[in-house]
């Protein structure tokens, strides 16, 4: 059976600031209203990042708006949310932060089988020249696609 996966949100600016090592799909500890506000698209995580604290894995600075149709027992929005790993995982998570560089960043958020999940990518900082490099090499094949369209139209 073809497992159903609808992306709610991407961070896009997460892979021109660094060069992901891996990514690894982990769930998220959310309370009731923040499942329905996270459904809605209702999220924010341009400066998000992941620690691990005590062998658990949590993601801070990840805004979850307020759920406009609940009562006054709401969540918080800015509050820390646990990520969902085996212990494995966390342990070579931590490794692999521990080393000089390398930080926890999430890349995208999405419903699978509905529920929330987040792919979670081990990244280093790119310097400023990487990132030229990128913006180059992006110009480049826009032009290359440009003219294969041009020839192929005359």
């Amino acid at each position: 059976m073809a497992e159903k996966r609808k992306i709610i949100a991407q961070n896009r600016k997460a892979h021109f600031n660094y060069s992901v090592e891996e990514s690894i799909e982990c769930g998220i500890a959310l309370e009731g209203t923040e499942v329905k506000s996270v459904k809605a698209g209702n999220v924010s995580f341009a400066d998000s990042f992941a620690t691990v604290e005590n062998n658990e894995v949590w993601v801070q600075n990840f805004h979850i708006a307020e759920y406009a149709f609940s009562s006054v027992f709401n969540h918080s929005p800015d509050r820390k949310k646990k990520l969902l790993l085996h212990r494995e995982e966390i342990k070579r998570l931590q490794r692999k932060v521990d080393e000089k560089g390398y930080t926890l960043i999430p890349l995208d958020f999405y419903l699978k089988d509905g529920r929330v999940k987040m792919t979670l990518g081990v990244c280093k900082g790119k310097k400023l020249f990487d990132k030229r490099a990128d913006i180059r090499e992006r110009d480049v094949n826009r032009e290359i696609a440009r003219e294969l369209k041009n020839r192929q139209q005359d």
